[in-house]
């Protein structure tokens, strides 16, 4: 589903040239949950941007459901982006003079889905805030606007799901809301989910995990619980046999 190869990405500054992503290398299956950690500024928001097409790359290849994004420009990119991609902001990046049954009907409305506001309505019903589809971003809880900000990025039904600190401004109780609706759309519709987070319990919920470490992305090999006791399991049956 995504594949990058000898990704970077340098910026100029005063004191000349920033390298923020070293050359990244590795790839996500279509239904994958991922979880890209690291501490602040490691690159990991970077490169979630580049994936997604909403920044480029100074040089590598990124490979996007079989397309080359690398080699698309803007207009190509954006097109690609309404068709396979979804993204969640931790800002939320609501549309403020629209209501949440409009700002969820947007993206329908931009890529010429039919019946966008059947569509918003029922996604808007999925995630639990139906009750609130009038209402403007500046009368929600931040709860409700991620809960919006989730419906709006699954409207397209895409095949893609990028999500930045997608709990990142929440308290606890809305966070794990959150995140159950993450996984629970990922699991319903078989969406690649591609999250970067600070949280290491939403971390382990993840298919995989990656570690950004100034711009070097590796792999983090810890078993989740589910395969640790897979593996128990099956040892048990080994030793009885």
């Amino acid at each position: 589903m995504i594949k990058t190869k000898d990704l970077i990405k340098t910026v100029s500054t005063s004191e000349g040239e920033l390298q923020i992503l070293q050359p990244v290398n590795f790839s996500v299956k279509a239904g994958e949950s991922i979880a890209i950690v690291g501490a602040s500024g490691s690159g990991k928001s970077t490169l979630l941007g580049l994936l997604a097409g909403l920044d480029t790359a100074s040089s590598g290849e990124i490979w996007l459901d079989d397309a080359p994004l690398h080699e698309l420009d803007e207009e190509a990119r954006a097109q690609l982006r309404g068709e396979k991609v979804g993204f969640i902001f931790q800002s939320f990046m609501l549309v403020p003079s629209l209501t949440a049954l409009e700002n969820i009907m947007l993206p329908a409305e931009i890529v010429g889905l039919d019946n966008p506001k059947a569509r918003a309505l029922a996604v808007l019903k999925q995630v639990g805030v139906e009750h609130r589809a009038g209402h403007y971003p500046n009368q929600l809880s931040g709860g409700e606007q991620q809960r919006v900000a989730i419906a709006r990025a699954f409207i397209t039904s895409p095949k893609i799901l990028f999500a930045d600190e997608p709990t990142g401004n929440l308290d606890a109780q809305n966070s794990d809301n959150v995140e159950s609706l993450l996984f629970a759309l990922n699991k319903q519709s078989n969406t690649t989910l591609i999250l970067v987070t600070h949280d290491p319990e939403l971390a382990k919920k993840c298919d995989r995990q990656l570690a950004m470490t100034a711009g070097e992305l590796v792999e983090v090999t810890e078993p989740k619980p589910n395969q640790e006791h897979n593996n128990a399991t099956t040892q048990d049956q080994e030793a009885s046999a």
